[in-house]
């Protein structure tokens, strides 16, 4: 049974950074496309960085050049590090895997709709 647990969330001052992580269990986050995806309050969800091993990652527009993903091998989880937030970064931000799932065979590996197991998410917020 796939599981996945975010943490990291909080509350941060523009300009600020934050470290989430998703810990998996019942798959290896290795071998399938993770992905973090975040929706604020009255907004659609977004996804905003996808990572496979066999097809590296993929950022959306939003957050690229401030957001890193990728694996911690030792906690079989996914890391998101986030940097130089702003308000428009205000969300929850929840992990997906696509157990099966390729990210070379996706028109968009940033489409919700290729993921089957989400977490439940983490607040963060920011503050101008």
């Amino acid at each position: 049974q796939v599981r996945l647990v975010e943490y990291g969330g909080g509350s941060v001052q523009a300009g600020g950074s934050l470290r989430l992580r998703c810990e998996a269990s019942g798959i290896s986050v290795t071998l399938m496309p993770m992905a973090w995806f975040r929706q604020a309050p009255g907004k659609e969800r977004e996804g905003i960085a996808a990572i496979s091993g066999g097809h590296g990652t993929n950022y959306a527009e939003s957050v690229k050049g401030r957001f890193t993903v990728s694996y911690d091998t030792m906690r079989n989880a996914l890391n998101l590090q986030m940097d130089s937030l702003n308000t428009e970064d205000m969300g929850m931000y929840t992990c997906a895997c696509a157990p099966g799932g390729s990210l070379g065979d996706w028109a968009n590996p940033l489409d919700a709709t290729n993921y089957r197991s989400w977490g439940q998410g983490t607040q963060v917020t920011v503050s101008s």
